[in-house]
C-alpha cells in the first residue's frame, strides 16, 4: 500500500508542476502551441532555468526519499503520500528549506522567459501564493514531528535559499 501511495505521490507532483501549471501558462499566455520564441538568447536561458529548476526538483525528491524515507506529496496537511521519518538538513536541504519548490520556481521562471508573456505570470503568482500557504501548514507539522531540531534548522536556513552574512 505504501509503494502505491508513493507513486500516486510522484505522479501526482509531475502532474500539477511539471506538466499541468506549466500548460496552464501557455494556454493563457495565447501563443500557439508551436510557438517559439525568436530571440536565441532567450531561448537559451529559459532552456538553463527550466533544465536547472527540474534537475533541483528531481535531486531534492530522490534525497528525501533516501535520507528523509518519505514523499514530498503533503497537501494543506493531509498526507497523500507517506510523509518523510527523518529531518533532511544535508543535501539541498542544506541551503533551502524548500528546494524541490524552488526548483520548480526556476522551472516555471524558466516558462515564463520563454513565453515572455504577462498572464502566465499572474498563474506564476497564484502558485507561489498558494504554495507559501501549504509551507505554513508544512512547518507547523514539521515542528510537531521534529521539535526543536526543526526549528533550529528553520533559524539557520532560508525557505528558499540561505543567504550567508559575511562575519566582520
Amino acid at each position: 500500500m505504501e509503494k502505491i501511495r508513493n507513486i500516486f505521490g510522484y505522479l501526482l507532483g509531475s502532474l500539477v508542476f511539471v506538466c499541468g501549471i506549466p500548460a496552464l501558462m501557455w494556454l493563457v499566455s495565447g501563443r500557439g502551441w508551436l510557438y517559439w520564441p525568436s530571440c536565441k538568447i532567450q531561448v537559451v536561458f529559459s532552456i538553463i532555468l527550466m533544465v536547472v529548476g527540474l534537475a533541483l526538483s528531481v535531486y531534492s525528491i530522490i534525497y528525501m526519499k533516501k535520507v528523509g524515507k518519505g514523499n514530498p506529496f503533503d497537501a494543506y496537511n493531509n498526507e497523500l503520500a507517506p510523509r518523510t521519518k527523518h529531518l533532511m538538513t544535508d543535501g539541498p536541504y542544506s541551503f533551502s528549506r524548500n528546494p524541490m519548490l524552488l526548483g520548480i520556481y526556476l522551472y516555471d521562471i524558466g516558462i515564463l522567459l520563454f513565453l515572455f508573456s504577462l498572464l502566465p505570470f499572474l498563474v506564476f503568482v497564484v502558485e507561489v501564493l498558494l504554495l507559501t500557504i501549504q509551507t505554513k501548514f508544512e512547518e507547523k507539522r514539521l515542528e510537531a514531528d521534529f521539535g526543536q531540531e526543526y526549528i533550529d534548522y528553520k533559524k539557520r536556513t532560508g525557505k528558499y535559499l540561505t543567504i550567508k552574512k559575511k562575519e566582520k
